[in-house]
């Protein structure tokens, strides 16, 4: 898919487009877009000028405050991006506010430290709006030496292996890049407030039978420090709420029948078993 050019992170709403609009906490209107991309934030001013100024046209930013003192907040305002504020500190917590500030059909979430460029959501989106997935993850690959810690790197592979044998999904990272429906995900019904919020996506995705896959996108040194996997506490912290949500996966999915087929793939089967059934009509009645 063509990416489209980022937009103007000074243009306003535009006036004359009054379908569905919201408020920041600053009180200033945004216009409601297709894609509603959520960056958890803890202490990201200096990043969020690029993360912001690089969404492409029609996504929109909701920043979720999770106790900066960096004044993130205003300079996610400045930039236009919708702002909410969430005080209970923990990236499943700033997740969940952001989804519930969510508006547009599509919901994306992406790292506001400038690690991953957000020009490359839309092919994330493109697979998920074509029908091909529920679930659209980004794959990281590093484009430096320094942008992966050894420990955080080793972690995510660990976690990846014991992912795909409790799901069978063929994925590789855990990565915080992910595109889906917004109804979807909140019929998920997350629970996870901490740093298992993401692992906790995937498995709730699978026992609800969605399709899931990844493609790559590119990660670079983030900027400024870490708050989850830049230090080994807090990558063990993260691990060590991953592998409860494991086992618990691990002990439910005993007594748990055979995963549905999702929603959108029995419209899909429905709709392919019609077209079928029309083209064997009209081929007898050529005959």
């Amino acid at each position: 898919m063509t990416q489209q050019p980022a937009a103007d992170p000074d243009a306003g709403p535009h006036p004359e487009d009054d379908s569905a609009t919201s408020r920041s906490d600053g009180g200033h209107r945004m216009v409601s877009m297709s894609v509603d991309v959520i960056l958890p934030c803890l202490d990201e001013a200096d990043a969020l000028p690029s993360v912001i100024g690089r969404l492409p046209e029609g996504y929109r930013a909701i920043v979720v405050d999770n106790g900066s003192t960096d004044g993130s907040a205003d300079v996610a305002r400045a930039h236009g991006a919708l702002v909410v504020t969430e005080p209970v500190r923990g990236f499943g917590s700033a997740c969940a506010a952001g989804v519930a500030a969510a508006t547009a059909d599509y919901v994306a979430f992406c790292d506001a430290d400038a690690s991953m460029d957000p020009a490359e959501l839309p092919a994330l989106v493109q697979r998920v709006a074509d029908g091909r997935v529920d679930l659209a993850l980004g794959r990281r690959v590093p484009t430096s030496r320094g942008a992966w810690a050894p420990h955080a790197r080793f972690a995510n592979r660990v976690l990846a292996v014991l992912m795909r044998r409790a799901t069978g999904y063929r994925l590789h990272d855990l990565g915080p890049m992910r595109v889906m429906h917004r109804e979807d995900l909140v019929a998920l019904d997350l629970r996870d407030r901490r740093s298992g919020y993401p692992l906790e996506m995937v498995l709730a995705a699978h026992a609800a039978g969605w399709r899931v896959d990844e493609s790559d996108i590119g990660y670079a040194q983030r900027i400024g420090d870490s708050k989850v996997t830049g230090t080994l506490r807090g990558t063990v912290n993260a691990v060590k709420d991953m592998s409860r949500l494991l086992r618990e996966y691990r002990r439910e999915a005993r007594n748990r029948p055979a995963a549905p087929v999702s929603v959108r793939q029995r419209v899909a089967t429905a709709q392919t078993a019609e077209q079928t059934t029309a083209e064997q009509v009209a081929a007898e009645a050529r005959s």
